[in-house]
């Protein structure tokens, strides 16, 4: 006697409990809340950013099926995606689009979790997690950018690279691990692509759920207000209500990338030359250019010390200063925490004027 659809479902639940923690689970997620209040927007970005990782990830597979990883094929390998294989340039489209979007949307994250404090006590080590996250992105993008071995990527690379190379003591080292000797040659492109589609998914993996988890585990940070008015306080359940919101989001996203995809589609352009000139205008990706225009700006020379490498000198200070945050601003001096707020609007200004400079220059 065949049993009906309502019987099977129930028995496969049945099943389902018998062998794992769904109850435990229903649980969990019965009793989790999500604070509302007037920054919860921007509750969404983090969610967004794992949205277009996995656009990443399911794109970049099927991209794999027929990219050819060496300097004599990838070209070509390209152009067969982009003009033979059914929908293959809108599937090159979506993953060179998430990754800028990607990127971008872990840059919004971020300065919203600063803007929020949200680094303060005891979420030290979940701030840390996330500007990990930021530079594997970076390092994920900029891995990436180089595989179609078209012209504008080639010497794109080169001025990556260089930059690289300016790191006192270890950037000469690093620089020539990655190009895989003093210049950018066919001998970069395959490890490129190992960094690209092994090493940094790997990382990325790993802090990703490392991240995730600090968030499980303290949940996600209340309004300052709440801590002096606790009257205020407002949550929503995380499912359905949050969840269904980030999943409106998240199709939001999915048009949005759709249509940047659809009516500006990667273009492949001409394939490198290492031996050729670089043409005019050459630059790095977007994400760099804050870095590759500041660094236009300081001299060749100050005193005895190279212009670049005090540049990038001031740069990593900077970033050191922005990791340390949460021990800097960790009570309740209202002179600290509005320094702090100050400088953060500066670096936000900085990163916008440099790139959108870099870019129209």
């Amino acid at each position: 006697m065949s049993m009906s659809p309502k019987n099977r479902k129930r028995s496969l639940q049945d099943w389902a409990k018998d062998r794992y923690p769904i109850a435990q689970f229903q649980e969990w997620a019965k009793h989790k809340t999500v604070p509302v209040g007037r920054g919860a927007f921007w509750y969404y970005f983090g969610g967004i950013t794992l949205f277009l990782f996995l656009i990443q990830v399911g794109t970049g597979i099927m991209l794999m099926f027929y990219y050819k990883g060496s300097a004599d094929t990838a070209f070509e390998s390209v152009r067969f995606i982009s003009a033979k294989v059914p929908f293959g340039w809108l599937i090159r489209s979506v993953h060179a689009w998430s990754a800028n979007l990607m990127i971008l949307s872990a840059f919004i994250h971020m300065f919203s979790v600063f803007f929020m404090r949200a680094y303060r006590k005891p979420r030290e080590l979940t701030w840390l997690s996330g500007i990990v996250l930021l530079g594997i992105l970076f390092g994920f993008g900029f891995s990436g950018y180089l595989l179609p071995w078209n012209e504008l990527a080639f010497f794109a690379t080169k001025v990556g690279t260089d930059i690289v190379g300016i790191i006192p003591y270890i950037g000469k080292p690093i620089m020539y691990v990655l190009r895989g000797g003093e210049d950018v040659t066919g001998s970069t492109l395959p490890r490129f692509f190992a960094l690209h589609v092994a090493l940094f998914p790997a990382l990325l993996t790993t802090f990703m759920v490392v991240h995730l988890f600090f968030i499980q585990l303290q949940g996600i940070h209340e309004p300052q207000a709440w801590e002096t008015q606790p009257e205020q306080r407002k949550t929503m359940p995380f499912f359905p209500h949050f969840f269904m919101r980030e999943l409106l989001f998240w199709l939001i996203t999915l048009n949005v990338l759709a249509a940047l995809a659809v009516f500006f589609p990667a273009e492949l352009g001409v394939e490198a030359n290492p031996f050729a000139s670089a043409p005019a205008g050459i630059k790095p990706a977007w994400y760099f250019l804050a870095t590759f225009e500041f660094l236009k700006y300081i001299p060749a020379h100050i005193g005895p010390i190279e212009g670049e490498s005090l540049g990038l000198l001031i740069i990593s200070i900077g970033g050191l200063l922005w990791c340390l945050v949460p021990w800097i601003d960790r009570g309740s001096n209202r002179r600290i925490t509005t320094t702090v707020m100050i400088v953060g609007v500066a670096a936000l200004l900085f990163l916008t004027i440099m790139t959108y400079r870099g870019y129209f220059a």
